[in-house]
């Protein structure tokens, strides 16, 4: 996976920023809270949710389990439609493999779908170090490029804009990338959807390669899927002479029976529909009908290193639906950019350590972005248990311990600052094996209680400032359970 966004630092300092920025926080409190109630009214008109959830999770699991069988016969059915394959081992080679292909049809511009994958590798950045532009048409993605800004949430990536501020990104921007904005624009949701689609539609008629990621890819017919809400991919998929889809090697199901379970979850987990607006599905090639060329880039970029680990790889289920980011109180607060990366909330905080591996100390930080409380796999249309993945890569980052890394099977040091950490786990490991030197500790805990500090010190204040130390018992439970026989003493 390519580097976290240039400058981040670890997600402690970054969220700090972000929570003592009002407007941020307001933006994000009305969107998440208006995306999760229609949310929740979705997934309840249906009866039989919790089957979906698990046939999907059951689908993924299978998958994953027999990925490499599964990308042949993909590979296999997309050359016998039309299309041409190509394997990227990371993102340089993704980005190199790209720009090759939209070089040799001669053109300098190309229109873009939302693409995670593709903003995973940086292939616009990378394009532009090749003289090709890349233009972003989802309108999210849109404000975002405009805004020289970086994407905040998987499905809204400019949730952290309201849209006096977008009425001023087109204004002041549109003109250096295209069509001007309209006189007088308002800040109207309708006005600016105008705006942004007269500024997009010259680009639809006279772009000649169109890139795109994919939702999902079907092994049984080669067949690439891509939902969405506005059309523009659509017009992405449909108009341009050559089309290149950038696809994460996970996005893989066996047969197209199983598309029947993720049109039903994604839209409703997602957007709060009961489908969505444009399902667009395209098989190879055919002849006078949409692009004449297709070629598929399959991006493994760290995801059979994360497949190797028996509890993370579920995060390799994920539909990006971002339901998981709208509940989390986490990510309500601080946004999407303190993430640093592409993939914000919960999800990404166990998919980018995991893709990246842990060495920055954005990424040894991202397992601690997280309370634990769990409304996050409670929302999961595949059940990816969010928090068990964290409490796992928490455990890698203070211990270390052997990882696959680009294939190899490696060893990790423990992370730095967690020395005190590591000491008390000790501690408490050698107390838990010895019954009596527990005991000893519970009892003298008990009478020396009035001696204790409301408020830990050192590194701990920052803890106890905001919760109460809990009460030490005036006796252990092994001694009142003896000195009552087990509860009977105190009935009488």
């Amino acid at each position: 996976m390519s580097g976290t966004f240039v400058g981040m630092p670890a997600f402690p300092e970054a969220a700090h920023e972000a929570v003592n920025n009002p407007t941020l926080r307001g933006n994000l409190r009305h969107a998440t809270h208006t995306i999760r109630a229609k949310r929740a009214k979705a997934v309840a008109e249906v009866s039989d949710w919790s089957a979906l959830r698990e046939a999907g999770k059951q689908i993924k699991d299978h998958t994953l389990r027999h990925l490499d069988r599964y990308l042949v016969r993909l590979e296999e059915s997309v050359t016998a439609a039309g299309g041409i394959v190509h394997w990227a081992a990371d993102a340089d080679e993704a980005n190199r493999i790209v720009a090759r292909l939209v070089k040799e049809t001669g053109e300098s511009e190309v229109v873009k779908v939302k693409s995670m994958a593709t903003q995973e590798i940086g292939l616009n950045e990378a394009l532009e170090a090749e003289g090709i532009r890349a233009y972003e048409t989802d309108l999210a993605e849109l404000i975002v490029q405009l805004g020289r800004d970086r994407p905040s949430h998987i499905l809204v990536p400019a949730i952290h804009r309201n849209r006096g501020e977008i009425r001023d990104i087109f204004t002041r921007e549109m003109s250096e990338w295209g069509r001007p904005a309209p006189e007088g624009l308002t800040d109207t949701p309708a006005e600016l959807a105008e705006a942004a689609r007269l500024h997009l539609r010259e680009k639809f008629l006279r772009a000649k390669v169109g890139i795109s990621g994919a939702n999902f890819m079907v092994a049984e017919t080669g067949t690439l899927v891509v939902v969405e809400s506005e059309g523009n991919g659509r017009m992405c998929l449909t108009l341009p002479e050559t089309l290149i889809s950038v696809v994460g090697i996970e996005k893989i199901v066996p047969t197209w029976r199983d598309l029947e379970v993720f049109l039903q979850t994604l839209p409703r987990s997602s957007t709060a529909e009961r489908m969505n607006p444009y399902t667009s599905m395209w098989t190879g090639t055919t002849d006078g009908d949409g692009p004449q060329t297709f070629h598929l880039v399959l991006l493994d970029n760290g995801r059979t290193d994360t497949l190797a680990d028996e509890v993370g790889r579920q995060a390799l289920r994920c539909i990006r639906c971002s339901a998981c980011l709208n509940v989390c109180p986490v990510y309500e607060r601080a946004g999407g950019h303190a993430y640093g990366s592409v993939y914000p909330g919960p999800i990404g905080a166990i998919l980018s350590p995991q893709l990246r591996g842990t060495a920055s100390e954005i990424d040894a930080s991202l397992p601690y972005a997280s309370s634990l409380c769990g409304a996050c796999y409670e929302v999961c249309p595949v059940a990816i248990d969010i928090p068990e993945v964290l409490v796992h890569l928490r455990e890698r980052v203070v211990e270390g311990g052997p990882v696959t890394r680009e294939g190899n099977k490696v060893v990790l040091k423990p992370a730095k600052g967690h020395a005190a950490e590591r000491a008390a786990m000790r501690a408490a490991r050698w107390a838990f094996a010895r019954p009596g030197a527990l005991r000893a500790g519970q009892r003298l805990a008990s009478r020396t209680r009035r001696l204790h500090p409301r408020t830990l010190p050192g590194p701990g204040k920052a803890w106890s400032d905001s919760r109460d130390l809990p009460a030490v018992p005036a006796e252990p439970f092994r001694d009142w359970w003896q000195r009552t026989q087990g509860g009977k003493g105190d009935a009488k």
